[in-house]
């Protein structure tokens, strides 16, 4: 029956009537659509040729035609020699898809027959080549779980309200050891709470007496505190540094242009006296 059908299709698609419409020679009254035609001819070889005013003849395998968005794809890669199998389809080449506009198409070719299929209404998913399987719905979920959990731990780090510093520092802590946040207040391990403004007087424990954890904190809060002022100081500098050089001026490493111009010295100050200028002392 599927082979009688291929028949058929082959029959009526040797060129194209008016109106997008398929004839067969000597059979003017018999016209077919030319989606029905295309979507019949999935999987075979054709020869399609678009309409100006970029005309083009594409040979290669109808790969889908389809009737919503009313495209076709066409495979234009050289087949293999031998047929595609489940043991060869990885070595397969590559194909080369172009997607054409039915409106477009002026007239297409049958030039061969898709493969034999063994399934009764023509070709199926379970005649591709690599084969397709089904998807894995509960590993496809549990990856979507995954990927939810860490934008909501992403999130849960993040502070609601806190200064950048207050991140930084809650982020500091995050690397060394397990932090979270309590409003606007650091929790530490789940031992040790730093409130704002976050200094080392701000740190209390959340059981009476753990000395040992908050000792620990707070010299980890301090070191922490001197690596923000110092990066905070060097980006001072570097602002000074750039507002004070002169429009124009080359920024070297150690800014000699800067200092040049923020020190003026005296030129008869700077300047050592000359032979002239020591006889002239004596003499006098």
């Amino acid at each position: 029956m599927a082979e009688n059908k291929r028949q058929s299709v082959g029959g009526k698609v040797q060129g194209q009537g008016p109106a997008g419409t398929v004839t067969g020679p000597g059979m003017a009254a018999a016209m077919v659509p030319l989606e029905v035609a295309l979507s019949g001819a999935i999987g075979a070889r054709v020869r399609i040729t678009t309409a100006a005013p970029a005309s083009s003849t594409l040979e290669g395998t109808l790969f889908t035609a389809c009737p919503i968005t009313n495209l076709v794809a066409i495979n234009t890669s050289t087949p293999p020699p031998t047929p595609i199998t489940a043991a060869n389809a990885s070595q397969a080449q590559a194909g080369d898809y172009h997607i054409i506009p039915v409106s477009r198409i002026q007239s297409f070719q049958l030039l061969s027959l898709a493969p034999s299929s063994n399934n009764a209404d023509g070709p199926s998913f379970t005649d591709a080549y690599p084969a397709l399987h089904a998807l894995d719905i509960r590993a496809l979920k549990a990856r979507e779980a995954s990927a939810v959990a860490k934008l909501q731990e992403r999130e849960a780090r993040r502070g609601k309200g806190v200064t950048k510093e207050a991140q930084d520092l809650f982020d500091a802590f995050s690397r060394t050891m397990p932090a979270r946040w309590d409003g606007t207040s650091i929790v530490v391990a789940d031992a040790v709470i730093i409130a704002k403004p976050y200094r080392v007087d701000d740190c209390r424990p959340l059981v009476a007496g753990d000395t040992a954890a908050l000792m620990r904190v707070r010299k980890v809060l301090e070191m922490e505190r001197k690596k923000i002022e110092l990066r905070n100081a060097s980006a001072a500098i570097g602002n000074v540094g750039n507002f004070a050089r002169p429009a124009g001026a080359a920024q070297t490493g150690n800014n000699k242009d800067t200092r040049n111009s923020a020190v003026a010295v005296p030129s008869h100050l700077g300047s050592s006296p000359g032979p002239g200028a020591s006889g002239q002392r004596k003499g006098g």
